[in-house]
Formats: C-alpha cells, structure tokens, sequence
C-alpha cells in the first residue's frame, strides 16, 4: 500500500512535454536555417563531429530526469507494516441515484454534486463505522465493497456523474437488493442511505424496502431537488447544448417526489430527511448513528508508512548528472557503432 506526501507536485510533468515540443520546433527550425546556408551533403562534409544521436539521447535523459525528480518532490510513501486494528462501529451503505434527472440544478450545483457532498459530509463525521458505496439509474451497481478506508470511498464517490450507469430509469429496489448483500454480519447494524429525487420510482421499491427490513436493515432516504422542479440540462465538456425533452418534444420538467422516499424509510422504521440543508442531514444521521449500538469487529490496515523519496531523487540525479556529461559532439567509439547507418550516408 502506498500515499502521495505531496500530490500537487505533479503539475510538473506538463513542463516534459513542453520540453519535448520545443526540441522538436528547434529541430525544424535548425535544419530549414541549414538548407538555406548549404545542401545536406556539404553540411556533413564541414561538421564531421556532429552527432544525429546524442542531441535525443540528452533529451530523454533530462525528461527522466525531471520526472524522477517531480516523483521525489512528490514524495511517495509505502506502507512496510501490516496490523490488525479492533474497531467499534456500524455498516453503512450509501445508494445514490445517477440518473439524468439528478442532473438538474434546482439545489446548487446540481442535484447529484449536492449528494456527493452530502456523502461527503456524512463520511468526515464517521470515526470507525464501516462504509459501502452504490450508484443506481436503471440498474444498480457496487462502486465501493464494506470497507474502513475513507479515503477510498472518496475517490469513488467524486467519480460518479449521470454516464456511470448506462440504462436510465431509477431502479431503487434493485439499490436496495444489492445493499442487502453488502452486510455480512448478523449481529451488526445495518444501515442504507438513499440519496435520491424520488422520480420514477415504482412500487417495487416499497416492497424491496419490506424485504430489506426482514434482514434488519434500517433506511434513511434523502432527498434531493425541490417540489417546484427543473429542467434537466444536456451537457457536453462543461457547455450547455439544451435541455431534454420527451418524445412529443415538449422539456422535461422534473421534481422531487418525497413520497415515495418517505414510504421506503417508513418500512424500515427510519427516518426521511430533506437534503437541501447539508448541516441538518449531517447533525440527524450523526445523532441517529451514535444511539445506536456498535459492534466490534476487526480490520486489517498498513501502518509504518516510509518515505520513498530517496530512490527517486538518486535517480533523478543520475539522468542529470548524464544530461551533462553527455557532449553533443560525436565520440568516436559510438561513430564505429554506425547505429543510424550515418557512415553510409557521408
């Protein structure tokens, strides 16, 4: 297991292709400087000693260089020691919904970001309860098994947009049936936080929430979007291209159904809860989370994480100290060598 110290140093590699475009302009405009001064026959003929190999060879030894050496700034760290950690806590599963219509933006930034965020919030409040992670449209699919890494379910959860899942509907009981194998434990409490606009769904969820609360699984739903509704905007690489519109032609307006939300979280005898105020979700699950009882089980995790940045300066530094010592005239071993047929052609 490995982490990035300093992650921001890797802005740094967009210099190597910079670097790399300027040779080769340089190359252009060196040999168009040539042919004005004398033909390629009487160029060779005057300098004897200039290498076609090295001037590339000095380039990808100062890229590897500055790679290396952007990786040491960078500072990687591995993991050296495995642990066996004992911890206290609750199995969370968050369901949330990607379809189109959690694109709409009547909850700023739009409805699917304001969940994200949610979630977000809701994991930073965590301390040692375990997290699983959902997305759901037509069908749904695991993005993040029951885990204690944070960090991961993070990652996972800011790469979700409404593209993630291709078949569009909002199948919430097939998000419900997936959370139900996510707990592996009986005796532990089993938690499922849907987070969705309620639109489109059938009543097969209420009985899928039925179903769920016969395993001891208490759903909490959150709903996010507004009762006045929206458009659903289309996007493509960030700029507005319309909005949807149904078969007749006429734009979608879309709302949220808090009815539907409410009766699956009845079932299960939790709670429903309005999405739009991020502080209010926080403080109730938070407060729901600590009445209930925690069940201790264990977890393995890397622990002793060691710097790693001293292999990558040494080799950084060696590129560079190669970088130099390499002259572009042409040695005369490497010109017996005749790698590039260069003797034939003088």
């Amino acid at each position: 297991m490995y982490q990035i110290e300093e992650p921001k140093y890797f802005i740094l590699l967009v210099l190597i292709p910079i670097l790399w475009l300027a040779y080769f302009y340089m190359r252009i405009w060196q040999q168009r400087k040539q042919k004005q001064f004398a033909d390629a026959n009487l160029l060779d003929k005057i300098v004897v000693e200039k290498s076609r190999f090295k001037p590339f060879s000095k380039l990808v030894l100062l890229s590897l260089a500055m790679l290396f050496l952007t990786i040491a700034l960078a500072n990687p760290k591995m993991g050296t020691k495995l642990e066996t950690v004992k911890r206290r806590g609750v199995d969370i599963v968050f369901a949330v919904d990607v379809s189109k219509s959690m694109d709409a933006e009547d909850v700023a930034p739009s409805r699917l970001e304001k969940a994200k965020r949610l979630v977000s919030k809701i994991i930073d409040n965590l301390v040692s309860d375990r997290i699983g992670i959902i997305a759901y449209a037509g069908e749904a699919y695991p993005l993040l098994p029951i885990t204690t890494d944070y960090a991961a379910g993070k990652i996972f959860l800011q790469s979700m947009n409404t593209n993630l899942v291709s078949s569009q509907g909002t199948a919430i009981d097939d998000a419900i049936d997936l959370a139900t194998t996510y707990f592996d434990d009986e005796d532990t409490n089993k938690i499922l936080v849907i987070l969705s606009d309620g639109e489109d769904h059938s009543e097969k969820a209420v009985e899928a929430a039925k179903r769920a609360a016969k395993e001891g699984v208490t759903i909490f739903t959150i709903g996010v979007g507004t009762q006045k509704g929206s458009v659903i905007p289309i996007k493509k690489n960030g700029s507005l291209y319309g909005y949807k519109k149904d078969k007749k032609g006429q734009t979608v307006i879309t709302h949220l159904n808090d009815k539907i939300l409410r009766e699956i979280a009845q079932v299960t005898h939790g709670k429903y809860i309005d999405g739009r105020s991020t502080k209010n979700v926080v403080a109730y699950i938070s407060d729901a989370l600590k009445k209930m009882d925690k069940r201790e089980f264990e977890t393995t995790k890397f622990s002793e994480y060691k710097d790693q940045f001293q292999w990558f300066l040494a080799g950084g530094l060696l590129f560079l100290v190669l970088y130099m010592l390499i002259l572009e005239r042409e040695t005369q071993w490497l010109r017996k060598l005749n790698l590039f047929n260069e003797l034939e052609k003088k």
